[in-house]
């Protein structure tokens, strides 16, 4: 759980929308208008719900507890059970990993090691598990959307509500007991619609970006490392040609783990 990330959005929304405004010398409850929230959060719902196919919308919370969780798997720890394979297979021959299929808990993983296991091309291995990462980035592309859509969709709701009320206002702007609530609807809906979009979804979609770069990067070293088994590399060359994808400070502990496997 990405626990900074969530804490710095309550304590984000916290300094905006109560402990800004009190030094401000204002009210946090003046802030809440029931009007504004209807035009600002029930109009970008409407319109997510209009842009983004039904099946996404219903597994939003799915999504966002997607961004708030690190992956699952350990790119370190991958490439060392990917090395271990290659040796294995060198020695016993790649039916000899079949034994370790039901062990290995990423799908996609278990599929390429399949494949191979089962003799198939290995340009056609390559093609599979290709159009399988493909489609999964096509998948998180898809979710990312929906929240830069919802936070493009906010401010410009917030603006609609500044319209209705100077609409208001221009309407009775010879009652001056109208002005005070067209004035608080006019500015309160766009401090709505940019509070959400920049502490909630704009966030949120950078990091569902961040999870789908991980993601790639992880099924990228998989399918390097399954395409090496299969062509029978040494398992040093295999180790040096994965590392490659990680960044320095991770080089040296995948590097000390493979020597002392293979001492």
């Amino acid at each position: 759980m990405d626990i900074p990330g969530i804490l710095a959005m309550v304590i984000g929304f916290i300094l905006v929308t109560v402990i800004g405004i009190f030094l401000s010398g204002g009210n946090p409850m003046e802030f809440v208008q029931i009007a504004s929230v209807l035009i600002t959060i029930g109009g970008t719902t409407c319109a997510i719900i209009i842009s983004s196919p039904w099946g996404r919308v219903v597994n939003t919370m799915k999504i966002v507890g997607i961004a708030f969780n690190p992956p699952k798997e350990n790119p370190a720890e991958t490439i060392l059970m990917l090395v271990s394979f290659s040796e294995k297979a060198r020695r016993e021959g790649l039916l000899a990993l079949e034994d370790d299929l039901d062990e290995l808990k990423d799908d996609f993983l278990q599929k390429g090691i399949q494949l191979v296991v089962d003799g198939t091309d290995p340009e056609l291995v390559r093609s599979i598990l290709e159009t399988d990462l493909g489609n999964i980035e096509a998948r998180h592309g898809g979710a990312k959307q929906m929240f830069d859509d919802a936070g493009t969709f906010a401010p410009s709701f917030g603006m609609i509500g500044t319209l209705i009320g100077l609409i208001i206002m221009l309407k009775h702007i010879e009652d001056k007991s109208m002005l005070g609530s067209g004035m608080a609807t006019a500015l309160i809906t766009t401090y709505y619609g940019t509070l959400l979009a920049n502490l909630m979804f704009i966030p949120i979609a950078n990091k569902l970006r961040e999870r789908n770069n991980e993601e790639v990067l992880m099924k990228e070293i998989m399918i390097q490392g399954t395409l090496a088994i299969q062509s029978g590399d040494n398992p040093r060359i295999v180790k040096d040609r994965l590392v490659s994808f990680l960044p320095p400070a991770l080089r040296d502990q995948v590097t000390e783990g493979v020597d002392e496997r293979m001492r």
